[in-house]
């Protein structure tokens, strides 16, 4: 069995559907509540080192911090921004998975079926009602 793991927070619907699309592949991953444990600096660059995308991309701008911070100005170092996700780790987009074919950041939630190892085991439907895998387990591609 593979080792997935995924930053989660519990109160996000996209986190909790992309648990359950992790759980409809037959795995149980561990899950890093990562408002109470945040990941560490070496963590978290890592993390958005292997997502290859920028601190910027990963920085959550709809939340109350981001907002009282100036974080939208562009003067901030890539190192400033990742102290105030340590400080702050609700600016941290989520959620972030791992698994041994890569790590994103599961926004929308089928994203994480790109980096599954194992097929889905059946339908899923998001909370909101949309199908995003059919009865085969196959992911239903949009237009």
């Amino acid at each position: 069995m593979s080792h997935i793991t995924i930053y989660h927070n519990p109160a996000c619907g996209t986190s909790r559907n992309t648990l359950e699309i992790i759980r409809n592949s037959g795995a149980e991953p561990e899950i890093i509540l990562y408002l109470e444990t945040p990941p560490s600096r070496i963590k978290l660059t890592t993390l958005i080192a292997d997502m290859g995308i920028s601190v910027r991309d990963l920085l959550r701008k709809n939340v109350e911090p981001y907002e009282q911070l100036g974080l939208a100005d562009d003067n901030f170092t890539d190192d400033q921004l990742i102290d105030f996700m340590l400080q702050h780790p609700i600016l941290i987009n989520r959620p972030i998975v791992v698994t041994p074919l890569g790590t994103r950041l599961c926004r929308p939630s089928e994203v994480v079926l790109d980096i599954l190892p194992d097929a889905q085991k059946g339908a899923f439907t998001k909370e909101d009602g949309e199908a995003v895998v059919d009865a085969s387990g196959n992911k239903i591609e949009r237009r």
